[in-house]
């Protein structure tokens, strides 16, 4: 009885808590691990934190201008798709949908499943099998929560973001306490240069940017934001703000109490820190790492779930995935894709080969869409946008992002190799079909299954555009 489209439902304190809850996840608890094993030194490692800090808060420039000048949803999609064209988007696409969304996925769900097992197990290892079962049932109750209620999920990201600063605050607090008495013996000769390999700093840095990853997830949402052209630019700001001073403090706090072989031989950094400097909450800290990674899960189903549908409103993907729940008013078929992918890369995936596998491509194309930013600026100087930024932002930033990607190649070539071929992989599959079906403008050879399962789900396109 009424028009069925997304409901602008994302207020600023909700798009504030959707880039915290996205950045602070798992990556400040594991990726401690990923940054000082290849920066070689306490020293240089809190330089890289503080360097991939400043280098988020760049990109998140970017793509709030980003935002205000393109009004559609769908993130990095959307943005190369309108910047650059139709053969990188899809690329993009197929990279994100087939290695970096699900990788990321089962990154953050192991970690969620190692915490959240982490007390009953201490001080032995939890069995890799459990693990891995509850980082599955975690990630399949997200799933749900998210087919079923956009409301909800907004207001469970909100109360994990709360979470999630507690979690940092139990692990700042204390080691500052420690500092201020003078615990400073982990820091003695903290720039090692004989530690440092300057071929590992790619690693490092994707290490590093994993854990601040998130600060893009508003320009996912756009057209379900209140009053975006302010909100976006005003919650980037913030919320990158105050997640630089928590890492940095936090990762502080680390290595106040851990020495570089602790960090080093620990699977999960907080509890190991917890062990040793916070006894009486050893079973309360994983357990909000676990939640924290939980909200991660929440914020990535929630955002990506938008680029494909937007996609498969631009004609590049099958188009029962533009579709939306009579009642729910959810992008149902879009939730649910990621389902199988994430399944087997949970079943089958390390941690830290996953981190890298999917690095490569997605700082790609982030570099890709902040150029696509220079190119819209020439294109249309006549554009009026209501925030912009000073072009060496883009500049700089895209430099650093393409110059990461080609080093990686020196880092860990097989991992990165695999993440080439599975973007390469790509040009077939757009000249076989999706370009020749957007020339012809013919039917989806998937016409009548599509029908089927639009009865089967009871979902429908959106009626009014938002864009």
């Amino acid at each position: 009885e009424e028009a069925i489209f997304l409901r602008k439902k994302i207020t600023l304190l909700r798009a504030f808590s959707l880039l915290i809850g996205s950045m602070v996840g798992s990556g400040i608890f594991i990726s401690p691990k990923g940054v000082l094993k290849n920066s070689g030194s306490v020293g240089f490692s809190l330089v890289v934190w503080f360097a991939c800090g400043l280098l988020s808060m760049f990109g998140a420039l970017c793509y709030a201008e980003l935002g205000t000048r393109i009004t559609k949803s769908g993130g990095h999609y959307i943005y190369i798709l309108e910047t650059l064209g139709p053969l990188p988007s899809f690329l993009f696409l197929w990279a994100e949908f087939f290695a970096i969304r699900p990788a990321n996925s089962a990154v953050v769900s192991l970690a969620f499943g190692r915490y959240m097992l982490e007390p009953f197990f201490a001080p032995c290892a939890a069995p890799v099998p459990a693990v891995k079962l509850v980082s599955l049932l975690g990630y399949y109750m997200v799933l749900t929560l998210n087919s079923w209620s956009v409301t909800w999920s907004a207001r469970l990201q909100t109360a994990l973001s709360i979470i999630k600063l507690l979690a940092l605050a139990l692990i700042i607090v204390p080691g500052m306490m420690l500092l201020a008495q003078g615990h400073t013996e982990n820091f003695q000769d903290a720039f090692d240069r004989q530690s440092l390999v300057l071929d590992k700093l790619p690693l490092a840095f994707y290490a590093g940017m994993f854990a601040y990853s998130g600060w893009f997830q508003t320009s996912f949402v756009r057209e379900e934001l209140v009053r975006p052209e302010r909100n976006i630019p005003l919650a980037v700001i913030v919320s990158v703000i105050t997640v630089i001073v928590g890492y940095m403090l936090t990762n502080v706090s680390y290595y106040t109490v851990l020495g570089t072989q602790d960090v080093l031989a620990s699977p999960a950094v907080a509890v190991s820190f917890v062990q040793r400097a916070f006894k009486s909450l050893i079973s309360v800290v994983p357990v909000l790492v676990a939640l924290s990674c939980f909200g991660t899960m929440n914020g990535g189903i929630f955002t990506f779930s938008r680029t494909l549908f937007v996609a498969s409103r631009e004609g590049q993907w099958p188009p029962l995935f533009s579709m939306i729940h009579i009642r729910r008013h959810t992008p149902l078929p879009a939730v649910m894709l990621m389902f199988p992918l994430v399944t087997a890369m949970v079943c089958i995936g390390d941690i830290y080969h996953l981190m890298n596998f999917f690095s490569f491509s997605r700082w790609l194309f982030i570099g890709l869409a902040t150029l696509g930013l220079i190119v819209h600026r020439h294109r249309h100087p006549e554009l009026h946008s209501p925030f912009k930024v000073p072009l060496f932002v883009p500049v700089s930033f895209t430099i650093i992002c393409l110059f990461t990607v080609a080093m990686s190649f020196y880092s860990d070539p097989v991992n990165i190799s695999i993440g080439c071929t599975m973007v390469l992989s790509g040009f077939p599959v757009y000249y076989l079909i999706i370009h020749r079906q957007m020339s012809s403008r013919c039917r989806s050879p998937f016409y009548y299954l599509t029908h089927k399962l639009q009865l089967l789900l009871e979902v429908v396109q959106q009626e009014i555009k938002t864009y």
